[in-house]
């Protein structure tokens, strides 16, 4: 089963690579080169983060912690490095993060296939998100939040990770309905976790939490929609058993 879901997250980086030309074909060279950058480093990261959760579960909670602490670290630093503007904002922030965060290591003591299907799911809306919204969105979303979310991404990100959903049914312990009701929520947090995160940054004038990650900026700018997402997928088993 494990073999077969591999095999499906290798046609996707296949189809995404395929994308990503026909997004910079067109482009200058330098801005070719960190869009593949941003490509071939998230390879590595989704099958880090793959393999920890299928091989060893206990390997995704350690980077579970470690995405969570570093994360509020890169909150944090914000806040100082603009000299500790915006304090009502600062904390009522960092307390809704941590009550996220809280709910996203929850997450991490599910079950590994429940995990691993959730992950899945969501690290496909992200990726095709961006790919069909640059291919073929117009109509932004929230420009003054995210410049970059169009409703045509949306659209086809989530339209691609909910057919993804059924394909790996299998992983899913649970009727059709609350897989997709599952799933739906995955994509709603996932999405909102990522304008919050935005929201945030603007707020503070960045472009980015950090430049630890190559071609993603920091760990939220590459995590914020997995603790949000993960985050509903604690509270979903709470509310079903």
């Amino acid at each position: 089963m494990i073999q077969t879901i591999y095999f499906i997250i290798l046609i996707y980086f296949i189809l995404g690579g395929f994308g990503f030309y026909l997004i910079n074909r067109k482009r200058d060279k330098e801005t070719a080169r960190k869009s593949y950058t941003k490509y071939f480093t998230y390879f590595i990261i989704i099958h880090i983060l793959f393999f920890g959760i299928t091989i060893e579960p206990v390997v995704f909670r350690l980077l579970s912690i470690v995405i969570v602490v570093v994360g509020m670290f890169e909150i944090f630093g914000l806040f100082v490095k603009n000299r500790f503007i915006h304090k009502t904002f600062f904390y009522t922030s960092l307390f809704v993060y941590l009550l996220v965060a809280g709910g996203f290591l929850w997450f991490g003591l599910l079950h590994k296939e429940l995990i691993l299907f959730s992950f899945l799911i969501l690290s496909i809306f992200d990726s095709f998100s961006q790919i069909t919204g640059q291919l073929w969105g117009k109509r932004k979303i929230m420009p003054e939040v995210s410049p970059n979310k169009t409703l045509g991404g949306l659209v086809g990100g989530a339209v691609v990770a909910l057919i993804s959903a059924f394909l790996m049914r299998t992983l899913f312990d649970g009727t059709i309905m609350q897989l997709y009701v599952l799933s739906t929520g995955v994509l709603f947090f996932a999405f909102w976790g990522d304008i919050a995160a935005s929201f945030y940054k603007r707020r503070f004038e960045v472009k980015d939490f950090s430049n630890m990650i190559p071609g993603h900026g920091g760990f939220l700018d590459r995590f914020d929609s997995l603790i949000a997402g993960g985050a509903w997928v604690a509270l979903f088993m709470l509310i079903t058993g």
